[in-house]
């Protein structure tokens, strides 16, 4: 079974950065999109970014300049560059990877990393 395991939540200062990351382990054959969504309390989960296996991202558009993904194919790692945050992004992240398996596609998803953001 694959397993995804999120890192590098925290506590930030407003105008402050973060770096998560999100290992997969266990029967991977392959992973295409690795991605990452967010939610806040009371508030239903949203898309924050995606990235192909060649490296093409895709952000939700409020997303867009505050926020980096990239990965590295070689430690089935997604990576999530936060900056200039302010207390909106205090939310749980959490990230997904569309992965083949022994016994066909799955989407699997971290547990999430919560990110606060105090004022």
């Amino acid at each position: 079974q694959v397993q995804l395991v999120e890192s590098g939540g925290g506590l930030v200062q407003t105008g402050g950065s973060a770096r998560l990351s999100c290992v997969a382990s266990g029967d991977i054959r392959s992973i295409n999109d690795l991605g990452w969504h967010r939610q806040g309390p009371g508030k239903q989960r949203e898309l924050v970014a995606l990235i192909s296996i060649n490296g093409i991202a895709n952000y939700k558009d409020s997303m867009k300049g505050r926020f980096t993904i990239y990965r590295d194919n070689d430690k089935n790692t997604v990576y999530l560059d936060l900056v200039n945050l302010t207390p909106d992004d205090t939310v749980v992240y959490y990230c997904y990877g569309d992965i083949m398996e022994s016994t066909g596609y799955e989407r699997r998803w971290g547990k999430g990393t919560q990110v606060t953001v105090s004022s």
